[in-house]
């Protein structure tokens, strides 16, 4: 079923995003950093709230709930394994679940390494994955929880995505991401393409996410670390994958 995507910007420099099914009209927040332009965007389109998938425990992500369930009685959706530090749940869900909305299905994927617990939610028909702080545009999320071979793991479930898929992660953290990409594989032509087409676009205020799958799996180190480009250029080749992304990762951190 077709569904409609949008893009809101909430706190200093976090996403939101609404997904409407269009055949049922039903309306879904993909994790609710604040409830203000959430609203906003709401009634902008004459849209009311049906659903909350929460990807993550962390506050940037779930302080708008309570305001936006005590406005339009949505139902919250979150990780089992995450529930004792989210806002109280509806539906719990793990890895492998899949949640029906309106025509559509959403599967439920554990992504843990930014957290423990840290799920996604890929719209398979729909080539959507709301993957929050585990993936993100040229990056990843820093591991406060887990460690390099958990989130390796996890860019290895984006990886095995097809090209088309639409990334939509958590916060606009493209601009120093890019810059840290460029240490690693300075000679990579996709990846300076991709730097110039990111500067142009926040230099006129755009959004640079939602991103396109193919172009992380092009230029984004931390979907490359089992390539052999990637690895001469750190001086890893030949070397476990798991190892070399622990490499960058901790490359990143120190940025």
């Amino acid at each position: 079923m077709p569904v409609e995507l949008v893009t809101i910007p909430c706190l200093s420099d976090n996403y939101a995003f609404l997904l409407r099914e269009e055949d049922s009209g039903r309306v879904a927040l993909i994790d609710a950093p604040e409830s203000g332009p959430i609203i906003a965007e709401l009634e902008a389109r004459g849209w009311t709230l049906d659903e909350i998938l929460l990807t993550h425990h962390h506050p940037d992500h779930i302080d708008g709930v309570p305001d936006l369930v005590a406005k339009y009685g949505a139902k919250v959706t979150g990780a089992s394994a995450d529930a004792h530090r989210l806002p109280p749940l509806d539906q719990a869900v793990a890895d492998g679940d899949t949640i029906l909305f309106g025509g559509t299905v959403a599967h439920v994927l554990d992504v843990s390494g930014h957290t423990v617990g840290h799920i996604a939610f890929h719209f398979f028909d729909d080539n959507i994955v709301f993957s929050a702080d585990s993936l993100m545009a040229l990056g990843c999320g820093r591991l406060f929880e887990g460690d390099a071979a958990m989130m390796w793991t996890t860019m290895q479930k984006f990886i095995a995505m097809p090209d088309q898929t639409v990334v939509c992660s958590g916060h606009e953290y493209t601009s120093s991401n890019a810059a840290f990409a460029l240490t690693i594989e300075p000679d990579n032509a996709a990846l300076q393409t991709r730097v110039a087409a990111i500067k142009a676009a926040r230099d006129k205020g755009a959004f640079t996410v939602p991103s396109l799958l193919s172009d992380e799996k092009a230029t984004n180190p931390f979907l490359r670390a089992h390539l052999p480009e990637l690895q001469k250029a750190i001086g890893m080749e030949g070397a476990d994958a798991a190892e070399v992304f622990r490499e960058v990762r901790t490359r990143k951190d120190n940025f």
